[in-house]
């Protein structure tokens, strides 16, 4: 049975939600928690990396397993969250 297109963007956007879900609210809780540090770091920029990465990380995760929702690729995308929340507001030397 072929899948029409909004049900394709469906899949879609139902497979990306825990990316997005992840980085918006770890963004907000880093802004909250490191208010001082992260001053000049804008919120959608935290957002925004912090969302591909994890998004990354399911597509990775699909591709190794063959399937979605294994704890594996949720537990990498926590990590990969967390170090490109590092990546983009704590490293040294950032411009």
């Amino acid at each position: 049975m072929p899948v029409d297109p909004l049900d394709a963007v469906w899949h879609l956007l139902n497979f990306f939600a825990p990316a997005f879900g992840i980085g918006a609210l770890s963004s907000a809780l880093a802004k909250l928690f490191w208010r001082a540090s992260l001053k000049r770091v804008a919120w959608f920029r935290l957002f925004a990396v912090s969302s591909g990465a994890a998004a990354a990380t399911l597509v990775g995760g699909l591709v190794v397993f063959g399937h979605d929702g294994r704890i594996v690729t949720y537990a990498a995308m926590v990590l990969a969250t967390a170090l490109s929340l590092w990546w983009s507001g704590f490293r040294p030397l950032r411009a």
